[in-house]
């Protein structure tokens, strides 16, 4: 098997004229998955573009034996920030580590290749990675991984603060900002959160420092904040979104999943509750046994991707329920036998629902997580809210929401005759045509994405 170095060795045999893009993304699932699709996209677009994608040797490990195009390769930098596995435990301490640790390394191997760097993609969470390219004279765009209203919401934020507006060390003088209040932020306010809100902050700060900003989303999801967002902002910003894998769908799944297939296979149509409470924080084991027992009880299909204290499902299960343990989301979101996501709403999972035309049901957590549920519950309408919002006093635990809400929530939520039902996936569908005309050729995605390679690349060959 060819490993990523001969499988570009006919690329870097090339001229210098080359394009040559470092993307460089920050060490988390829903980050490295975004950066990833992004790159496979302009693989797509151009063929002979040539990609290094930075990771860790534990990114490398865990993504090493994915498929991706030839002229896609992985670069490496030794593990000195904490594992993948573990960084729930500090994510303080993490964000710190990759701020501090990562800078040095990733510097030296950038020296050490051999093909000259045409244009460096970074995710803005990597605040050092505009430093690192100037210093190089190396164009940087910034790829934000979040929805556009967050990136809004945390600029607004910003400028309050330089214009001495906000002190961060004061919420209680924040009042009644609308922007503030539309993201939530009381969630984050406290503890290592404020702490986390400052780096943010920083975050936001580096993309100044950038040539382009690429988003994540899509133009007609958020017209508004992207239409603000263009009119008081220097860069230029293409959103290309959504930055999911939906161009891998017309590929055979796995034949190791075959029985997880053959179970959707064999349910009725939108019947199933697909559940999937994400790959980093966890709620507390006390909603989580709540939630068991009510999904459980409520007497609907579901299929759970289950890790941590869900596996406990997997005993009496029954008919009426798959669990396992890793499952392809977007295809499953696809299948026609699901009619529902239960989602802590990162914002990878809620274009996946957007995409496939899924109501969800919002069990938010932390970060964005929490605006984007607002913005599935109150802006779009596709879907309902699971936990009850959290109190707004330091460490005040939020209030359980019992088996027995729960039970009535999902038999609710899958009711496809109700009126309320029905109107929710008719807004889903809707939402679902927009989504898939954006990436339709002359949509407004794949016009963006041809803008940027056009804008980017013509520049840094002539």
């Amino acid at each position: 098997m060819k490993s990523d170095m001969d499988s570009t060795r006919e690329l870097e045999s090339r001229p210098t004229s080359v394009c040559h893009v470092v993307a460089l993304p920050y060490p988390g699932r829903g980050h490295i998955n975004a950066m990833m699709n992004f790159c496979k996209l302009l693989s797509l677009k151009k063929p002979d573009i040539l990609i290094t994608f930075i990771v860790t040797e534990e990114w490398h490990g865990f993504m090493g034996s994915d498929q991706k195009p030839h002229n896609i390769r992985f670069a490496t930098v030794p593990n000195l920030i904490p594992s993948e596995l573990v960084r729930a435990n500090d994510f303080l301490g993490f964000l710190e580590a990759v701020d501090t640790k990562l800078e040095a390394p990733v510097e030296q191997l950038l020296d050490r290749l051999e093909q000259p760097v045409s244009a460096i993609v970074a995710d803005p969470f990597v605040v050092w990675a505009t430093r690192v390219a100037s210093g190089r004279n190396i164009p940087v765009a910034s790829l934000w991984p979040m929805s556009a209203s967050v990136f809004s919401a945390l600029l607004h934020i910003e400028t309050l603060e330089q214009k001495g507006y906000l002190p961060l060390n004061n919420v209680s003088e924040w009042g009644d900002d609308e922007v503030i209040a539309d993201l939530d932020l009381p969630t984050v306010l406290y503890g290592d959160g404020l702490q986390i809100l400052k780096m943010n902050l920083e975050v936001v700060r580096s993309i100044y420092k950038a040539q382009y900003l690429v988003s994540s989303s899509v133009y007609e999801l958020e017209p508004q904040v992207f239409d603000n967002l263009k009119a008081k902002f220097a860069l230029p910003i293409y959103p290309f979104g959504p930055s999911i894998p939906y161009f891998e769908l017309s590929k055979s799944p796995p034949t190791n999943h075959n029985h997880l297939y053959n179970w959707l296979d064999s349910q009725p149509k939108h019947s199933v509750l697909y559940i999937s409470l994400g790959s980093f924080l966890s709620i507390s084991k006390a909603q989580m046994d709540e939630i068991i027992a009510g999904v459980q009880n409520s007497g609907a299909r579901f299929l759970w991707v289950a890790r941590g204290d869900a596996s406990k499902l997997k005993d009496g299960v029954g008919d009426n329920g798959l669990v396992v343990s890793w499952c392809d989301q977007l295809r499953v979101l696809c299948h026609a036998s699901i009619g529902g996501f239960w989602s802590h709403c990162g914002w990878n999972s809620t274009l996946e629902a957007v995409y496939a035309g899924v109501p969800i049901l919002t069990c938010p957590i932390f970060g964005d997580q929490i605006p984007n549920a607002k913005k599935i519950v109150e802006d779009w309408k596709i879907g309902c809210r699971v936990l009850k919002k959290k109190k707004k006093k330091e460490f005040e635990e939020e209030d359980l929401v019992t088996r027995e809400e729960i039970v009535q929530l999902v038999q609710r939520f899958m009711d496809l005759e109700s009126k309320e039902g029905k109107e929710m996936r008719e807004r889903a569908k809707q939402l679902q045509e927009t989504c898939q005309g954006a990436i339709a050729k002359g949509g407004s995605s794949d016009t963006n994405l041809d803008a940027f390679i056009k804008d980017v690349f013509h520049k840094t060959i002539n």
